[in-house]
């Protein structure tokens, strides 16, 4: 809910808009929200498109952190992308991605890669070491400690990466098609808009991973924990999820048709708009889930918890 306090002396543009975010107050104006990130949800809250009505004294109430929202506000007004620790831009990089703020996240990672090509981090390989391997019939990179490298956009189609640490690496956009991650330590990982079709991460550690708009359609990630992992808009159809933790997930938007889900934990995941048609939900943890708008026609619920 928000309120717009306009100047009759100027343009509606311009107007200042008064922003309480988790009980961090914050001024700006329209023009700041909507310039530099024209296609992100402040930029189409305050476009005049929608109603946008006052809360707490005129000012408008999001229900998120306020932690870094001066850095938001402050990339919207000058575009720089703010210093800060590896553990900062994961919460920044989530906040930023609740706002669809996609030049900042690609900032953030933009940020990553050169901290991480400046410092020794212990990694046995580098990014070229990795397209040098590839170029092979059949790769394998087994228990190897790969944790921060950059390996967006490459072609790592049936690599086996089984036992290996991938700790922050960045998959974005990378073709991951019948890759093998079982058992790996992929925690605070970047798999945005990667293609994982017919993966399997069976007992991976994906807690606060970002999978959004990632194509896991007909994956294994049965055992695995995804806890506070973000897949808004991903894709998994006929995914097997079978005893998976999905603790606290974001599952906005995401296709769950005919995906397997037997027994696993959703507790507080937002489920907000997802397609659960035919999916398969006996004895899972719906206690706490958001499930507003969710299509469930034709879902197994026997034994759910909810």
């Amino acid at each position: 809910m928000a309120i717009l306090t306009v100047n009759n002396n100027s343009n509606a543009y311009s107007s200042i808009v008064r922003l309480n975010i988790g009980g961090k107050k914050f001024c700006t104006t329209i023009d700041t929200l909507t310039q530099r990130e024209p296609d992100s949800m402040l930029a189409a809250m305050f476009s005049g498109r929608h109603t946008v009505q006052d809360s707490d004294k005129g000012y408008v109430f999001v229900d998120r952190d306020g932690k870094h929202f001066r850095h938001i506000l402050n990339w919207l007004r000058d575009g720089v992308v703010p210093t800060l620790k590896d553990s900062e831009y994961s919460e920044l990089l989530r906040e930023a991605e609740y706002f669809q703020l996609l030049g900042l996240m690609d900032g953030i990672k933009a940020s990553l890669f050169k901290r991480k090509d400046d410092e020794e981090i212990g990694t046995e390989m580098t990014r070229i070491d990795i397209i040098k391997c590839i170029q092979s019939e059949k790769v394998r990179f087994r228990g190897v400690n790969l944790s921060g490298l950059d390996l967006s956009k490459l072609d790592l189609s049936y690599v086996d990466f089984s036992f290996a640490c991938l700790k922050g690496v960045f998959f974005s956009r990378a073709n991951l098609q019948c890759a093998k991650f079982k058992d790996v330590d992929a925690e605070g990982s970047i798999f945005h808009n990667a293609t994982l079709r017919e993966c399997e991460f069976t007992g991976a550690n994906l807690r606060g991973a970002l999978l959004a708009g990632a194509n896991l359609q007909s994956a294994n990630l049965q055992d695995a924990c995804l806890v506070d992992c973000s897949l808004c808009g991903a894709d998994l159809r006929t995914a097997h999820l079978q005893t998976a933790d999905l603790t606290n997930a974001n599952l906005e938007g995401a296709n769950l048709e005919g995906a397997n889900l037997k027994g696993a934990k959703l507790t507080n995941a937002n489920l907000k708009g997802a397609n659960l048609q035919r999916a398969y939900l006996r004895q899972v943890n719906l206690r706490g889930a958001d499930l507003e708008g969710a299509k469930l026609d034709g879902a197994n619920l026997l034994d759910a918890i909810r």
